[in-house]
């Protein structure tokens, strides 16, 4: 019966003419005319009522990744639905847990690639192929999302219109299956452009019902292909989940070097550098064991476009964002979000319930987790001492018990009594984010790591993927990057070619994404720091690989009372808990928690490092504090309950 009302619900989605009730009347007398694809226009048309599709499943996919996560806590007015989702007793009756919003999606898709002509030109322009492979790559994104939410899941790649379709025996298949069944179709569209829907065509957003994208000037005009999911991503991630995780870094890596340069989203190389904070270059302190004092932290006059926190704002400038969910701006223009007022913002607000500067309100439903503010103040903050009588140049790089500055930059809070209010700002235009490029560069890192490779991993951490990682300083001979290897800076050059010279001037300059919050953890650049412009080199900043990878291990052996050795497999566990901190860090609240927790889990499972269960009992402690209703050791019950 679960499978029947998935089937019933996702045809009466692509028949959109008429309800569930009148396909199941046996009087009815209306019948399914099949719309056609066969001009340009009812393409584009079909590809937005996709995307509508997507706006529609928006809330549940924050929800289910972000609730179920160890970076968020509950409070007094938290909605019954998302508290259960955070205590694990979630239903089928739960609000947030829909197969069919995903199947919805997928069945769209399915009639779209059925269906659409490819055979369509504009001259020697095919104007419908980069639409046909954009619905083959959300598809497989929508079945993505399943297998991490649900173990099994029916898989079906033909349109349903027909409730004879039902009765058919399809196959439930688990998150590997879906891509082995996927995969090899998307890969020969590997290193291709979503389609180019917007101002360059001379289309509106607003004639296709989806919303406004709340963003100003030129960043609005190039939205519509913001709503789409480069293959190499899908792909890259799907192997990432399986295991595969060569074949994750080389999607990553294609994606880099052959979508990204080549899309109208990035201008220069900005796409490489999302925003450092606007903290990173302020407060020096006189002595080495001064704390940067609050005020120092945001101090000094700062490009607004250079802050991290702007990424989310209205004047997206950066290119971080590569794909997301745009949410009507009212109900009367289409699908509205319910997370900003979950997160305390009410983003749909009157005039007349504006009480407040901004619409923030007192019933905050979603807070930052204790664990999560622990890890963020705990986190080292790295700054430049002034030289003595000469402020541009520096002596040194200290530590400051400052914190990572980017949770800091998307909290409004507000004294009221006794009580500190705080409400979290990425929400603040109720924009669904699905893939930012530093996400991107995370997942690199972890399939770089799992590859043996955690040098390489550690420098996107810390330096950032550019040309100066095969550089060295002309004075003494040594490389800017010494916790690289030989073989490391090699594969850099040949297998996962970011640094070939075909490629290398995409790369001139980088940012390592520890250095978007905390401060001065890069490297400096031989002959001018990427970020600075120091004329000679100190190479002294506290984050270094071998001190950092130590003070993981000895956390991890403390909080897991395990025996931490010091072999290559123990280097590589504590690298991928660097990352997780560094994904919490960076990408907390954007619905990508749960499944980057269950993933890694899952890949220390298998590694059989520190017993075969440990990813299943690290899970379990992270989430420990939200007294789950089901024992989370156990991988089974990671998945929510299927209707």
């Amino acid at each position: 019966m679960k499978k029947i009302s998935i089937f019933i619900c996702a045809i009466c989605a692509i028949c959109g003419s008429f309800s569930c009730s009148d396909i199941l009347e046996t009087e009815s007398t209306r019948q399914n005319i099949e719309p056609s694809i066969t001009e340009k226009t009812d393409s584009v048309f079909y590809a937005f009522g996709i995307l509508q599709g997507l706006q529609q499943l928006a809330d549940q996919y924050v929800f289910q990744g972000e609730m179920r996560g160890d970076l968020v806590k509950t409070t007094y007015y938290t909605d019954n639905n998302l508290r259960e989702l955070a205590n694990f007793s979630a239903t089928t009756t739960n609000k947030y847990d829909s197969a069919y919003v995903y199947y919805r999606v997928i069945n769209n898709c399915n009639y779209y690639i059925e269906y659409c002509d490819t055979n369509q030109y504009n001259g020697s322009t095919n104007v419908i192929i980069d639409k046909y492979i954009a619905a083959k790559a959300i598809r497989a994104w929508a079945y993505l999302q399943l297998g991490r939410n649900y173990e099994r899941v029916p898989f079906f790649t033909e349109p349903l219109t027909q409730i004879s379709q039902i009765s058919r025996d399809y196959p439930e298949l688990t998150l590997s299956e879906i891509v082995n069944q996927l995969a090899p179709d998307l890969e020969q569209y590997t290193g291709r452009q979503v389609p180019s829907l917007g101002g360059a065509n001379g289309l509106s957003y607003t004639v296709y019902n989806i919303g406004s994208p709340n963003w100003e000037s030129t960043a609005k005009q190039m939205f519509p292909m913001r709503c789409f999911i480069p293959v190499d991503l899908v792909l890259g991630d799907m192997y990432l989940e399986s295991g595969n995780y060569d074949g994750a870094a080389r999607h990553y890596v294609t994606y880099f070097t052959k979508v990204a340069p080549g899309s109208p989203l990035s201008f220069n190389a900005m796409y490489l550098a999302p925003m450092a904070s606007k903290n990173q270059t302020v407060g020096r302190p006189g002595e080495e064991d001064d704390e940067l004092p609050a005020h120092n932290l945001i101090a000094g006059t700062v490009n607004p476009l250079a802050e991290w926190s702007a990424i989310y704002g209205r004047n997206n400038h950066t290119q971080d964002i590569i794909t997301y969910i745009p949410m009507a701006s009212t109900a009367q223009n289409g699908q509205t979000t319910d997370v900003p007022l979950a997160f305390g913002f009410n983003y749909y607000a009157t005039s007349a319930e504006r009480t407040r500067t901004q619409p923030y309100v007192d019933e905050i439903q979603i807070l930052p987790s204790d664990a999560y503010n622990e890890l963020s103040d705990s986190t080292e903050y790295y700054y430049y001492a002034a030289h003595t009588g000469q402020m541009d140049m520096y002596d040194s790089v200290r530590i400051a018990k400052a914190g990572d500055m980017r949770l800091r930059s998307i909290i409004h809070q507000e004294e009221s009594g006794d009580t500190l209010i705080q409400w979290i700002d990425k929400y603040k235009y109720a924009n669904i984010i699905l893939y930012r490029s530093s996400t991107v560069w995370l997942r690199l890192a972890e399939a770089f790591n799992r590859l043996d490779m955690p040098d390489l991993a550690f420098a996107i951490l810390k330096d950032g993927i550019g040309e100066y990682l095969l550089s060295k300083y002309v004075a003494d001979d040594t490389y800017f990057a010494p916790y690289l290897s030989e073989e490391s800076r090699a594969k850099l050059t040949t297998t996962y070619p970011l640094l070939s010279e075909e490629n290398r001037d995409y790369f001139r300059i980088g940012y390592g994404i520890h250095t978007h919050g905390a401060g001065k953890a890069a490297s400096d650049y031989p002959g001018g720091n990427q970020t600075g412009g120091s004329t000679y080199h100190t190479g002294k900043s506290p984050y270094q690989f071998d001190r950092m990878v130590g003070l993981k291990m000895q956390e991890l052996a403390e909080k897991y009372d395990i025996e931490v050795g010091t072999t290559r497999q123990d280097t590589i566990n504590a690298i991928e808990d660097m990352i997780c901190d560094e994904y919490a860090l960076e990408t907390a609240f954007e619905g990508n928690r749960f499944s980057d927790l269950c993933r890694m889990a899952r890949h220390k499972n298998e590694s059989g490092l520190y017993g075969g269960n440990f990813g299943s009992i690290w899970l379990a402690r992270k989430l420990a504090y939200k007294n789950p209703t089901k024992d989370l050791t156990n991988p089974s019950n990671w998945y929510l309950p299927f209707k």
